[in-house]
């Protein structure tokens, strides 16, 4: 009986020690936060009537959440009149966004 006090006691005590470890570690890994990625882009081809830009928009908005310092390029590939007017709304209300033609989407970079 003694034999598996012991052996449930150093069982609990390897977990203990398991454990605290990984949430010291932890800590100190969300300690500094997310650090900004300088240059980022995350470009968004738009051509025609562009049905979906709105939810491909939203959706890089998303993403762009979890990637501080990224920016959102609305490159303009021969969108429609109304399109190009809802691209430039999108970019003009969005943080860090803007909408390029695609013959200048290189100076962006």
């Amino acid at each position: 009986m003694l034999l598996l006090q012991d052996g449930v006691l150093a069982f609990l005590s390897a977990v203990g020690l398991t454990t605290i470890v990984w949430v010291i570690a932890g800590a100190l890994v969300h300690l500094g936060g997310r650090p900004a990625i300088p240059g980022l882009l995350l470009v968004l081809p738009l051509r025609g009537q562009a049905l979906a830009m709105e939810a491909d928009v939203r959706e890089l908005r998303r993403v762009q959440g979890s990637l501080p310092g990224a920016k959102i390029i609305l490159a303009d590939c021969g969108l429609t009149p109304d399109a190009q007017a809802l691209a430039r709304y999108l970019a003009e209300r969005e943080k860090n966004a803007a909408l390029v033609p695609a013959g200048e989407l290189r100076a962006e970079i």
